[in-house]
Protein backbone atom coordinates (compact mmCIF):
# COMPACT_ATOMS: atom_id res chain seq x y z
CA UNK A 1 0.00 0.00 0.00
CA UNK A 2 1.80 2.93 -1.18
CA UNK A 3 1.35 6.48 1.20
CA UNK A 4 -0.77 9.60 0.56
CA UNK A 5 1.32 12.70 -1.54
CA UNK A 6 2.66 14.98 0.96
CA UNK A 7 1.23 18.83 0.92
CA UNK A 8 4.13 21.49 0.15
CA UNK A 9 5.92 22.34 3.13
CA UNK A 10 5.44 25.84 3.33
CA UNK A 11 8.06 27.61 5.49
CA UNK A 12 7.08 27.44 9.15
CA UNK A 13 4.62 29.61 11.24
CA UNK A 14 5.72 30.67 14.40
CA UNK A 15 3.99 31.82 17.54
CA UNK A 16 3.79 35.10 19.48
CA UNK A 17 6.97 34.08 21.57
CA UNK A 18 8.69 33.63 17.65
CA UNK A 19 8.50 29.46 18.51
CA UNK A 20 8.29 27.41 15.43
CA UNK A 21 5.64 24.26 14.47
CA UNK A 22 7.85 21.64 14.31
CA UNK A 23 6.49 18.84 16.44
CA UNK A 24 2.99 17.10 16.01
CA UNK A 25 1.83 14.41 19.65
CA UNK A 26 -1.72 12.61 18.36
CA UNK A 27 -3.33 11.03 20.65
CA UNK A 28 -4.76 7.92 18.93
CA UNK A 29 -7.17 6.41 21.99
CA UNK A 30 -8.34 7.81 25.41
CA UNK A 31 -8.14 3.94 26.52
CA UNK A 32 -5.48 2.46 28.18
CA UNK A 33 -4.76 -1.21 30.12
CA UNK A 34 -2.77 0.42 32.97
CA UNK A 35 -4.08 2.96 35.84
CA UNK A 36 -0.91 4.75 36.65
CA UNK A 37 -1.28 6.61 39.65
CA UNK A 38 0.44 9.44 37.95
CA UNK A 39 -1.83 9.38 35.04
CA UNK A 40 -5.22 7.75 34.88
CA UNK A 41 -5.76 6.83 38.46
CA UNK A 42 -8.33 3.89 39.22
CA UNK A 43 -10.25 6.03 41.72
CA UNK A 44 -11.27 8.24 38.70
CA UNK A 45 -10.76 5.97 35.53
CA UNK A 46 -13.00 3.38 37.27
CA UNK A 47 -15.68 0.71 35.47
CA UNK A 48 -17.94 3.08 35.26
CA UNK A 49 -15.50 6.07 33.61
CA UNK A 50 -17.07 7.37 30.20
CA UNK A 51 -14.80 7.03 27.19
CA UNK A 52 -14.97 8.54 23.87
CA UNK A 53 -17.26 6.46 21.85
CA UNK A 54 -16.03 4.87 18.18
CA UNK A 55 -18.20 7.64 16.39
CA UNK A 56 -16.63 10.64 18.36
CA UNK A 57 -12.98 9.31 17.83
CA UNK A 58 -10.82 10.78 14.50
CA UNK A 59 -10.73 7.93 11.81
CA UNK A 60 -7.32 7.06 10.14
CA UNK A 61 -7.92 9.03 7.22
CA UNK A 62 -9.41 11.97 9.29
CA UNK A 63 -5.82 11.52 11.34
CA UNK A 64 -3.96 10.93 7.95
CA UNK A 65 -5.39 14.30 6.48
CA UNK A 66 -4.47 16.54 8.95
CA UNK A 67 -1.08 14.96 9.23
CA UNK A 68 0.22 16.12 5.51
CA UNK A 69 -1.42 19.41 6.26
CA UNK A 70 0.81 19.85 9.42
CA UNK A 71 3.85 18.96 7.73
CA UNK A 72 2.75 21.57 4.81
CA UNK A 73 2.85 24.04 8.18
CA UNK A 74 6.31 23.15 9.32
CA UNK A 75 5.73 19.50 11.22
CA UNK A 76 9.12 17.48 10.83
CA UNK A 77 7.90 14.89 13.74
CA UNK A 78 4.86 13.09 14.34
CA UNK A 79 4.52 11.40 17.98
CA UNK A 80 1.74 8.68 18.18
CA UNK A 81 0.57 8.34 21.75
CA UNK A 82 -2.92 7.63 23.57
CA UNK A 83 -3.74 6.93 26.03
CA UNK A 84 -2.28 3.63 24.97
CA UNK A 85 -2.06 3.73 21.13
CA UNK A 86 -1.22 0.08 20.68
CA UNK A 87 -4.74 -0.65 22.05
CA UNK A 88 -6.25 1.12 19.07
CA UNK A 89 -7.40 -1.53 16.66
CA UNK A 90 -5.27 -2.00 13.47
CA UNK A 91 -2.95 0.74 14.75
CA UNK A 92 -0.84 -0.58 12.26
CA UNK A 93 -2.68 1.23 9.36
CA UNK A 94 -2.66 4.63 10.48
CA UNK A 95 1.60 4.20 10.75
CA UNK A 96 1.25 3.40 7.18
CA UNK A 97 -0.60 6.04 6.09
CA UNK A 98 1.77 8.46 8.19
CA UNK A 99 5.00 6.79 7.16
CA UNK A 100 3.83 7.72 3.63
CA UNK A 101 4.61 11.62 4.19
CA UNK A 102 8.21 12.05 2.71
CA UNK A 103 10.66 13.22 5.36
CA UNK A 104 8.39 13.03 8.38
CA UNK A 105 9.72 11.44 11.61
CA UNK A 106 7.73 9.35 12.39
CA UNK A 107 7.72 7.88 16.17
CA UNK A 108 5.19 6.49 18.82
CA UNK A 109 5.12 5.60 22.89
CA UNK A 110 3.44 3.14 24.34
CA UNK A 111 3.74 0.99 27.79
CA UNK A 112 4.92 -1.91 26.17
CA UNK A 113 2.09 -4.70 27.42
CA UNK A 114 1.16 -5.28 23.54
CA UNK A 115 4.64 -4.59 22.32
CA UNK A 116 5.89 -8.01 21.80
CA UNK A 117 3.04 -8.73 19.64
CA UNK A 118 2.91 -5.58 17.86
CA UNK A 119 6.50 -4.47 17.14
CA UNK A 120 7.62 -6.46 13.80
CA UNK A 121 3.98 -5.48 12.16
CA UNK A 122 4.58 -1.74 13.61
CA UNK A 123 8.27 -1.74 11.64
CA UNK A 124 6.98 -3.66 8.77
CA UNK A 125 4.45 -0.48 8.75
CA UNK A 126 6.88 2.41 8.63
CA UNK A 127 7.71 3.21 12.37
CA UNK A 128 10.97 4.71 12.41
CA UNK A 129 11.53 4.75 16.72
CA UNK A 130 9.59 4.14 19.47
CA UNK A 131 9.61 4.97 23.21
CA UNK A 132 8.61 2.91 26.25
CA UNK A 133 7.35 3.97 29.00
CA UNK A 134 8.70 1.92 32.46
CA UNK A 135 8.80 3.42 35.83
CA UNK A 136 10.52 0.47 37.87
CA UNK A 137 12.55 -3.02 37.29
CA UNK A 138 11.24 -4.29 40.94
CA UNK A 139 7.93 -6.38 39.98
CA UNK A 140 5.96 -5.35 42.80
CA UNK A 141 6.42 -1.68 42.47
CA UNK A 142 6.07 -1.88 38.93
CA UNK A 143 2.67 -3.74 39.68
CA UNK A 144 1.64 -1.38 41.89
CA UNK A 145 2.11 1.82 39.95
CA UNK A 146 0.72 -0.05 36.60
CA UNK A 147 -2.25 -0.68 39.39
CA UNK A 148 -3.40 -3.56 37.08
CA UNK A 149 -0.63 -6.03 38.55
CA UNK A 150 1.07 -6.40 34.63
CA UNK A 151 4.31 -7.74 35.15
CA UNK A 152 7.47 -5.97 34.66
CA UNK A 153 8.93 -9.01 32.37
CA UNK A 154 6.37 -8.42 29.39
CA UNK A 155 7.72 -4.43 29.24
CA UNK A 156 11.30 -5.53 28.74
CA UNK A 157 10.44 -8.52 26.32
CA UNK A 158 8.63 -5.93 24.67
CA UNK A 159 11.91 -3.68 24.56
CA UNK A 160 13.65 -6.72 23.40
CA UNK A 161 11.26 -7.14 20.22
CA UNK A 162 11.64 -3.84 19.18
CA UNK A 163 15.34 -3.93 19.74
CA UNK A 164 15.11 -6.83 17.44
CA UNK A 165 12.35 -5.64 14.62
CA UNK A 166 14.97 -3.16 14.33
CA UNK A 167 13.12 0.19 16.64
CA UNK A 168 16.47 0.71 17.67
CA UNK A 169 17.88 2.53 20.03
CA UNK A 170 14.72 2.40 22.26
CA UNK A 171 14.19 5.30 24.49
CA UNK A 172 12.66 4.10 27.99
CA UNK A 173 10.80 6.79 29.58
CA UNK A 174 10.89 6.83 33.96
CA UNK A 175 8.48 9.23 35.73
CA UNK A 176 10.27 9.60 38.85
CA UNK A 177 7.91 10.24 41.99
CA UNK A 178 9.32 10.74 45.33
CA UNK A 179 8.48 7.75 47.76
CA UNK A 180 6.83 5.67 45.04
CA UNK A 181 9.92 4.58 42.42
CA UNK A 182 12.45 7.03 43.40
CA UNK A 183 14.54 4.15 45.13
CA UNK A 184 14.63 2.47 41.55
CA UNK A 185 16.49 5.22 39.87
CA UNK A 186 19.99 3.18 40.19
CA UNK A 187 18.90 -0.30 39.43
CA UNK A 188 17.35 1.07 36.11
CA UNK A 189 20.16 3.16 35.32
CA UNK A 190 22.71 0.08 35.95
CA UNK A 191 20.19 -2.31 34.20
CA UNK A 192 20.38 -0.23 30.51
CA UNK A 193 23.63 0.77 30.77
CA UNK A 194 25.97 -0.48 27.60
CA UNK A 195 22.16 -1.90 26.15
CA UNK A 196 22.06 0.16 23.35
CA UNK A 197 18.96 1.65 24.45
CA UNK A 198 18.21 5.23 26.54
CA UNK A 199 16.86 5.60 29.70
CA UNK A 200 15.64 9.20 30.38
CA UNK A 201 14.29 10.44 33.78
CA UNK A 202 10.91 12.18 33.79
CA UNK A 203 10.48 14.67 36.91
CA UNK A 204 6.47 13.98 37.86
CA UNK A 205 4.48 16.69 36.67
CA UNK A 206 1.38 18.37 37.54
CA UNK A 207 -0.71 17.41 34.21
CA UNK A 208 -4.44 17.17 34.96
CA UNK A 209 -5.73 17.56 37.84
CA UNK A 210 -6.41 13.69 39.64
CA UNK A 211 -2.86 12.87 40.27
CA UNK A 212 -2.63 15.19 43.47
CA UNK A 213 0.50 16.43 42.48
CA UNK A 214 2.78 18.33 45.18
CA UNK A 215 5.99 19.62 44.40
CA UNK A 216 7.58 17.79 47.32
CA UNK A 217 6.53 14.53 45.37
CA UNK A 218 8.88 15.88 42.44
CA UNK A 219 12.82 14.40 42.38
CA UNK A 220 14.81 16.89 40.56
CA UNK A 221 16.95 16.28 37.51
CA UNK A 222 19.85 17.54 39.25
CA UNK A 223 19.18 14.80 42.20
CA UNK A 224 18.89 12.12 39.91
CA UNK A 225 21.86 13.06 37.79
CA UNK A 226 23.92 13.60 40.88
CA UNK A 227 22.61 9.99 42.24
CA UNK A 228 23.76 8.43 39.54
CA UNK A 229 26.99 10.45 39.05
CA UNK A 230 28.21 9.10 42.04
CA UNK A 231 28.41 5.73 40.93
CA UNK A 232 28.48 5.83 37.39
CA UNK A 233 30.71 9.04 36.20
CA UNK A 234 28.57 11.54 33.78
CA UNK A 235 29.81 13.97 31.43
CA UNK A 236 27.32 16.08 29.76
CA UNK A 237 26.34 16.03 25.91
CA UNK A 238 24.74 18.71 23.02
CA UNK A 239 21.65 18.42 21.94
CA UNK A 240 20.92 16.30 19.14
CA UNK A 241 18.69 18.99 17.98
CA UNK A 242 17.05 22.75 19.04
CA UNK A 243 14.65 22.48 21.47
CA UNK A 244 15.21 19.13 22.57
CA UNK A 245 13.40 18.53 25.99
CA UNK A 246 15.73 15.89 27.42
CA UNK A 247 19.08 17.12 28.70
CA UNK A 248 21.82 14.57 27.56
CA UNK A 249 24.50 12.60 29.89
CA UNK A 250 26.69 9.82 28.85
CA UNK A 251 28.81 7.72 30.84
CA UNK A 252 32.31 8.68 30.61
CA UNK A 253 33.47 5.31 30.34
CA UNK A 254 31.38 5.11 26.37
CA UNK A 255 28.54 2.45 27.99
CA UNK A 256 25.82 4.55 26.44
CA UNK A 257 23.74 7.79 27.45
CA UNK A 258 20.71 8.75 29.63
CA UNK A 259 18.89 11.62 29.51
CA UNK A 260 16.51 13.68 32.36
CA UNK A 261 13.34 15.95 31.61
CA UNK A 262 13.51 18.60 33.93
CA UNK A 263 10.20 19.95 33.42
CA UNK A 264 9.22 21.39 36.20
CA UNK A 265 12.58 22.72 37.62
CA UNK A 266 14.51 23.57 34.44
CA UNK A 267 10.94 25.19 32.17
CA UNK A 268 11.97 24.60 28.28
CA UNK A 269 8.83 26.50 27.29
CA UNK A 270 10.68 28.97 25.57
CA UNK A 271 11.86 26.26 22.92
CA UNK A 272 8.69 24.65 22.97
CA UNK A 273 7.77 23.48 19.52
CA UNK A 274 5.17 21.11 19.80
CA UNK A 275 0.86 20.87 19.52
CA UNK A 276 -1.20 18.05 20.58
CA UNK A 277 -3.69 16.51 18.80
CA UNK A 278 -6.18 14.61 21.23
CA UNK A 279 -8.50 11.79 20.02
CA UNK A 280 -11.78 13.61 19.17
CA UNK A 281 -9.56 16.06 16.92
CA UNK A 282 -9.08 18.85 19.71
CA UNK A 283 -5.91 20.95 19.10
CA UNK A 284 -4.07 22.12 22.20
CA UNK A 285 -1.38 24.54 22.25
CA UNK A 286 0.41 22.95 25.64
CA UNK A 287 0.62 20.03 27.69
CA UNK A 288 -0.68 21.83 30.62
CA UNK A 289 -3.68 23.26 28.46
CA UNK A 290 -7.29 24.12 29.76
CA UNK A 291 -9.23 24.20 26.61
CA UNK A 292 -8.58 22.91 22.75
CA UNK A 293 -9.56 23.54 19.60
CA UNK A 294 -12.68 21.94 17.51
CA UNK A 295 -10.72 20.54 14.17
CA UNK A 296 -13.04 17.79 13.90
CA UNK A 297 -16.00 19.89 13.17
CA UNK A 298 -14.36 21.50 10.53
CA UNK A 299 -13.17 17.92 9.23
CA UNK A 300 -16.80 16.96 9.06
CA UNK A 301 -18.39 19.80 7.88
CA UNK A 302 -16.44 19.76 4.71
CA UNK A 303 -13.98 22.15 5.07
CA UNK A 304 -11.27 21.91 2.27
CA UNK A 305 -7.91 21.48 3.13
CA UNK A 306 -7.06 25.28 2.78
CA UNK A 307 -10.14 26.36 5.84
CA UNK A 308 -7.80 23.56 7.66
CA UNK A 309 -4.51 24.89 6.96
CA UNK A 310 -5.92 28.85 7.51
CA UNK A 311 -7.02 27.26 10.84
CA UNK A 312 -4.23 25.74 12.35
CA UNK A 313 -1.94 27.95 11.09
CA UNK A 314 -4.09 30.67 12.93
CA UNK A 315 -3.86 28.99 16.02
CA UNK A 316 -0.23 28.50 16.24
CA UNK A 317 0.06 32.04 15.58
CA UNK A 318 -1.94 33.52 18.63
CA UNK A 319 0.05 31.02 21.21
CA UNK A 320 1.43 32.54 24.20
CA UNK A 321 1.69 29.57 26.45
CA UNK A 322 4.56 28.66 29.13
CA UNK A 323 3.09 27.26 31.94
CA UNK A 324 6.16 25.74 33.26
CA UNK A 325 7.84 28.94 33.25
CA UNK A 326 5.72 30.84 35.15
CA UNK A 327 4.16 27.99 37.35
CA UNK A 328 2.72 28.68 40.94
CA UNK A 329 0.68 26.53 43.50
CA UNK A 330 -2.17 27.91 43.09
CA UNK A 331 -2.06 27.38 39.27
CA UNK A 332 -1.05 24.02 39.54
CA UNK A 333 -4.01 23.23 41.35
CA UNK A 334 -6.51 24.99 38.41
CA UNK A 335 -8.09 21.95 35.93
CA UNK A 336 -6.11 21.44 33.18
CA UNK A 337 -6.81 18.63 30.38
CA UNK A 338 -5.61 15.08 31.72
CA UNK A 339 -2.63 13.57 30.55
CA UNK A 340 -4.18 10.50 29.38
CA UNK A 341 -6.53 12.47 27.03
CA UNK A 342 -3.63 14.07 24.80
CA UNK A 343 -0.48 12.06 25.55
CA UNK A 344 2.44 12.99 27.23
Amino acid sequence: MSGPVSAPVSPAVHDRLGRALRDLRISVTDRCNFRCVYCMPKEVFGKDYAFLERREILTFEEIARLARIFHGLGVEKIRLTGGEPLIRRNIEQLVELLAGIPGLDLTLTTNGSSLQRKASALKAAGLRRITVSLDSLDDAVFRRLNDVDFPVARVLEGIEAAAAAGLAPVKVNMVVKRGENDDSILPMARFFRGTGHILRFIEYMDVGHTNGWRMNDVVTAREIIDLIGREMPLEPVDPNYPGEVAERWRYRDGSGEIGVIASVTQAFCRTCTRLRLSTEGKLYTCLFATIGHDLRALLRGGASDEALRMAASGIWSKRADRYSEIRTSQSARLPKIEMSYIGG
